[in-house]
């Protein structure tokens, strides 16, 4: 494999710092390619794609796809409590790519951007997206939504959206969200992961900006639970 490029940006600190909800809502995007190509892709470009698209300018990169972990407005674009979120839309008016998709949350994803199915790329788990000699898997991961996905890079770099935080994971009460969907992403595909893996998730919601896996199999509860009974008390 070649060399990763991989950059994790903090939605308030490193780009739409004017932006007093961005700075709240303490959003990751994250920009993965290859070194050798400088190609790149985007993961959940919103917020301020300009400033986006200038940090893979200023690292020579050329952004050539978009993904998409879920389709809730502060990781695409779209209106999030009466505010409007800029994000794919404006991203593919500026640089007309394909976002890819996980299939399930597709028609959800086209509803909150306005985006056209020629727009995507509609992904399976399992699906691999190679960059140069880069490769992205997707994973099929509902719970917080029915098409969420994370994706793991060269086998080695996780990222996780919504569904696995830094000692938390996703929510499951809001619109599409499903407990029992939930527990088995994070138990029956995630926990069973390498432990090497390291973890980058959606937000800035712990005391540090990546761990391994390996750690949160240990130290985070949600990844620890014992049985689906016991999960669903623990979510209500």
């Amino acid at each position: 494999m070649g060399e990763i490029y991989f950059r994790q940006l903090l939605a308030g600190r490193d780009f739409a710092r004017v932006n007093p909800i961005a700075v709240q809502m303490v959003n990751f995007i994250y920009l993965i390619g290859d070194q050798e190509t400088k190609e790149c892709l985007v993961v959940d470009p919103a917020w301020d794609v300009e400033g986006l698209l200038q940090a893979a300018e200023q690292d020579g990169m050329k952004l050539v796809g978009a993904l998409a972990t879920h389709y809730h407005p502060d990781h695409v674009g779209g209106s999030l409590f009466g505010y409007d979120v800029e994000g794919l839309a404006k991203l593919l008016a500026r640089a007309p790519v394909k976002v890819h998709v996980q299939k399930e949350e597709a028609d959800g994803l086209r509803r909150v951007t306005g985006l056209s199915e020629s727009d995507l790329e509609r992904r399976e788990s399992g699906d691999r997206i190679q960059i140069g000699s880069v490769q992205v898997e997707c994973i099929h991961t509902p719970g917080h939504t029915p098409g969420s996905q994370c994706f793991l890079v060269n086998g080695s770099l996780l990222v996780s959206g919504d569904t696995l935080f830094i000692q938390g994971c996703g929510r499951v009460d809001l619109p599409g969200g499903n407990p029992q969907q939930m527990y088995e992403s994070l138990t029956q595909k995630l926990a069973k992961l390498p432990d090497h893996i390291l973890l980058y998730p959606g937000h800035d919601y712990a005391d540090k900006p990546v761990t391994t896996l390996g750690e949160q199999k240990k130290n985070n509860y949600y990844l620890r639970m014992q049985s689906l009974d016991q999960w669903l008390r623990l979510m209500g």
